[in-house]
């Protein structure tokens, strides 16, 4: 059974880097959550590391600048890693072809096909309808609210064109505020179960958490996988991802999965306990909010 604790503090000495969700734990989407904020600075104060990694389709430099807009401090994190940066470097190694298929949100999701300087010799990459398309680069659905399955007749035609499908962010809902939205994993997951291929690049598959060491040995620090505590509210995100790595997970119950857990401040243990049984996911720690 996973250990319910009141606060990082709790446990934080055990670990010297925090792979760090984002939405849900440290902002809303809308907002920061000054509880997670203020465990975050508290926890860089004694010398840990805090990465955040999230399953955001935008680069880098993108999710850094929605921080400043939500109010996370600069002091609260030390680098970031996104799955749109992993999907972005398979998309300029040819993952896709040349010719894509663009699924997103024009203004929000622009920044994904600015140039990548890691990459040598990048593929030419060019948008194009889905008819002339070579593969789909999903960031997301065009309406966030619309029912994933308006997706089905291109999809249809993608599939039998044999057209792979790049997911660029693995959630398949996330809250903004108090609104529940769709997000590329949902598009993805349709289109595998119709038949045609996926390829997922943040959370829970290896690539992302590959950056994310990569990030923490660009700061020189090199941690054992035994010293990171991967901190999330997606359980099959978040918490399967960091099991997969053989990483130390802390659920946040009062995220994506708040009525599940019946959590208010803390989760109802009994109800907590039922939920990770039907998901058969067993992170080591549990906590209400992040804080």
């Amino acid at each position: 059974m996973t250990q319910i604790i009141s606060a990082l503090s709790e446990i934080s000495d055990r670990y010297k880097a925090l792979f760090v969700d984002l939405w849900g734990c440290v902002h809303d989407g809308v907002r920061a959550l000054p509880g997670a904020v203020t465990a975050l600075q508290t926890y860089r104060q004694t010398g840990g590391t805090v990465v955040l990694v999230t399953n955001s389709p935008k680069p880098r430099a993108g999710v850094r600048d929605q921080l400043v807009q939500f109010g996370v401090p600069d002091d609260a994190w030390d680098t970031i890693a996104t799955s749109g940066d992993s999907a972005r470097a398979a998309m300029f190694r040819g993952a896709v072809g040349e010719k894509v298929w663009f699924m997103g949100e024009e203004v929000r999701d622009a920044g994904f096909f600015e140039p990548l300087a890691v990459i040598d010799n990048p593929v030419q990459i060019t948008r194009v309808p889905l008819d002339q398309a070579e593969g789909i680069v999903c960031c997301g659905p065009f309406d966030p609210m619309a029912d994933p399955a308006e997706n089905r007749p291109q999809f249809l035609y993608a599939k039998q064109k044999g057209l792979k499908l790049l997911c660029a962010n693995p959630d398949i809902v996330v809250d903004r505020g108090e609104t529940r939205e769709w997000c590329a994993g949902a598009l993805a997951r349709l289109y595998t179960e119709m038949g045609g291929e996926s390829m997922y690049f943040g959370k829970p598959y290896p690539p992302i958490y590959d950056l994310a060491r990569r990030r923490l040995a660009e700061l020189d620090r090199m941690v054992p996988d035994s010293l990171i505590l991967a901190i999330g509210d997606g359980i099959h995100t978040d918490i399967s991802g960091a099991m997969g790595e053989d990483i130390d997970s802390l659920f946040i119950t009062g995220g994506l999965a708040a009525a599940e857990t019946r959590t208010a401040d803390h989760p109802d243990t009994k109800a907590l306990e039922l939920y990770l049984q039907k998901e058969k996911i067993s992170p080591r720690y549990s906590i209400g909010k992040l804080r």
